[in-house]
């Protein structure tokens, strides 16, 4: 082996031994701490920012919005979603008023289908359909407990809990809603006359049979108006 040839050996070897050597272990001042990377907080600060930064490019900015636009967002949204809920169940809502009409209709038909052997029976039939289809709103035909029930401030009157319902988002002097309170207060006294009439009905004078009668499709016209005017609150 030549001189030169030793010589480059050395080098390289001497290079390789100085890049495979570790550095010597810094002293640990506290035994009860493993050392940590110098540069763990920078990163650990880098990651948070990055993801705050991520957050605050799905964010709004957070300045004072405008205050029709707060109104919206605050008020107004969910107010028309309300609304658009009361619209979409509104078929649901007025169920109550549909059953009546159709027991009403039964009433009609039992009473006008007899003439002559028109019995008591018969007449108490219709008293009682005119009783359910009065939905507890005329106080004389209220029962015991339903009774207890008003006089300690629950609302009873099925007809007056619907015309809450469908106006509880407008205003106390909003058209709509003073116009179905106004029909609400109609139909309740065509139920009144309706169920006085039944009650005192001489079932063996075709007259009072016709007068009952009347007041059975008056009654019915009056829910038809009624159902109207709880469409027009939730604008149906």
């Amino acid at each position: 082996m030549t001189p030169a040839t030793q010589s480059i050996i050395s080098s390289t070897s001497s290079a390789l031994t100085g890049l495979l050597s570790f550095p010597p272990k810094p002293p640990i001042l506290n035994h009860n701490l493993s050392p940590k990377h110098p540069n763990s907080n920078r990163i650990e600060i880098s990651r948070r920012n990055a993801i705050l930064l991520s957050f605050l490019t799905l964010v709004p900015p957070l300045s004072q919005p405008h205050r029709a636009h707060a109104f919206s967002i605050g008020i107004s949204g969910p107010k028309n979603w309300l609304k658009e809920q009361k619209r979409k169940s509104y078929k649901f809502l007025l169920a109550p008023v549909d059953a009546s009409r159709q027991i009403l209709n039964s009433a009609y038909l039992l009473l006008v289908s007899k003439e002559s052997d028109f019995t008591e029976k018969d007449l108490e039939e219709v008293q009682r359909m005119s009783r359910s289809a009065a939905r507890d709103c005329v106080p004389q035909d209220r029962n015991s407990f339903v009774s207890f029930q008003a006089n300690t401030g629950v609302e009873v009157c099925t007809f007056r809990l619907i015309v809450k319902n469908a106006s509880s988002l407008l205003d106390n002097k909003d058209p709509a809603k003073l116009q179905a309170e106004a029909i609400l207060n109609d139909l309740i006294r065509s139920f009144t006359s309706l169920n006085g009439l039944a009650g005192d009905t001489d079932i063996q004078l075709s007259s009072k049979r016709q007068k009952l009668a009347d007041a059975l499709m008056d009654t019915i016209s009056s829910l038809n108006k009624f159902e109207e005017g709880i469409k027009d609150c939730l604008e149906v």
